[in-house]
């Protein structure tokens, strides 16, 4: 079958932040969201719990907002109403700033980061799989599908557009089936998370969709969306805007057996844009979500003059349309605003298996990848694409090799905007 027609992606442009004023954070009792069927788990409490983690830095376990303000640090936008959000940056792992962000919540969709950072490397994309009837039996009620039909063929590459452009449950379920099931496939992510140093994270379902005991932090997927960014088809299929996706087969009016298509769009708003939000100059990502128990969640990363930030937001109380991706909009212009300025809260972690290397000599404004890619390889070709532990693994993001060191930072050769395959999508 050949592969979809037509995959569309956006060029990602840097534009001037726009800061609001400063003012408290609230914190109150969750909108309400549309439901995804009945097996959703009981709402948490609204209040933060007196002990989190402190993985990352003491002041990440402690409730409330996490920030160093001091003169020429902008102040934090008044109207970001989440429980939980975090402000990253992509490359040094340092945390700008963050509101309850070891807090244990329903991750929605976003836990499908986990989900691909896990599974990516284990088949190739031209693979393909005919779907058992099987495979589709235990999807909950009121998930997000993308469409897989019963008995038809789909590629790999087919699969995972259905993940990160529609958030499709069904091909969630049809990549675990491949992978010897949902049990195994919920085992491997667990034990990823527990690598990753997620520890915040307790997977029951591998699509997010609601159940009891599933939770996931800000702080953890914000380390998901950092590892899956290592992983060239990671940043592929998060970015990517449209494409075909197989329908069912039928004959036309030939008489001449067709397999028919449709496009898929992808539901991350701030990549797509909406009638009551443009899309972000910059976004490269990552992914979103929405359930009852967890209403609105989202990680996103973006690029600015030179720089890559990661934000995830994680259920805001004002219920407004879109709002998850307008308070995200809010904390990328102030984390571009801050960046360099502001004193760190604390870090994004490494995996625990990271190889202990020495940081290279690097030249001002630019860091050297891991030294051994093959001349003319491409920005990416360094990053390691074997297993699901990411460990020690090389890092490309926005054009840029990033390597991770233990217990030092990630660095970037600095080339913007994104690979060639970004940066040729149209111009919003």
């Amino acid at each position: 079958m050949p592969a979809p027609k037509k995959t569309a992606r956006r060029s990602l442009l840097a534009a001037p932040a726009v800061l609001t004023t400063a003012a408290s954070l609230a914190l109150a009792a969750p909108a309400a969201y549309a439901a995804p069927g009945p097996d959703a788990s009981a709402s948490p409490s609204a209040t933060p719990p007196a002990s989190m983690s402190t993985v990352g830095g003491a002041r990440l376990g402690q409730a409330g907002t996490q920030v160093n303000l001091a003169s020429g640090v902008p102040v934090l936008p008044k109207d970001v109403t989440a429980r939980s959000w975090i402000v990253s940056d992509a490359e040094s792992g340092e945390v700008l700033a963050a509101h309850n962000a070891h807090w244990e919540l329903a991750p929605a969709s976003t836990l499908k980061m986990l989900f691909a950072d896990t599974l990516l490397p284990r088949f190739p994309k031209t693979a393909k799989h005919t779907v058992d009837p099987a495979e589709l039996a235990d999807i909950g009620s009121g998930s997000s599908l993308v469409g897989i039909k019963e008995k038809e063929t789909y590629t790999v590459h087919d699969l995972w557009l259905g993940v990160f452009l529609r958030s499709g449950n069904d091909a969630v379920h049809v990549l675990s089936a491949m992978n010897g099931g949902v049990a195994k496939t919920v085992a491997d992510m667990n034990d990823h998370a527990e690598e990753l140093q997620a520890l915040d994270t307790h997977v029951v379902s591998p699509d997010g969709y609601d159940a009891p005991g599933q939770v996931s932090s800000a702080y953890d997927l914000t380390l998901f969306a950092r590892s899956g960014l290592q992983k060239e088809d990671f940043r592929e299929y998060c970015s990517t805007v449209s494409a075909k996706f197989p329908g069912g087969t039928t004959k036309n009016k030939k008489g001449k057996t067709v397999r028919e298509d449709f496009e898929i769009q992808n539901t991350n708003r701030l990549l797509t844009g909406d009638y009551d939000i443009e899309q972000y100059q910059g976004i490269a990502g990552v992914k979103n979500g929405n359930t009852t128990n967890a209403g609105a969640t989202f990680t996103g990363v973006a690029e600015r003059d030179g720089r890559v930030l990661l934000v995830t937001v994680m259920n805001p109380e004002k219920n407004e349309h879109n709002e998850v991706y307008k308070e995200t909009a809010r904390l990328f212009d102030w984390g571009f605003k801050a960046a360099g300025k502001v004193e760190p809260v604390g870090e994004l972690v490494a995996p625990k298996g990271a190889a202990p290397t020495a940081a290279p000599e690097v030249g001002e404004g630019e860091a050297g990848g891991s030294g051994s890619a093959a001349p003319g390889s491409g920005p990416v070709a360094a990053a390691a694409a074997g297993g699901s532990g990411g460990a020690g693994t090389a890092v490309g993001i926005a054009g840029g090799v990033l390597v991770l060191l233990a217990g030092a930072a990630f660095l970037v050769n600095r080339r913007w905007p994104l690979p060639d395959l970004v940066r040729r999508r149209t111009r919003p």
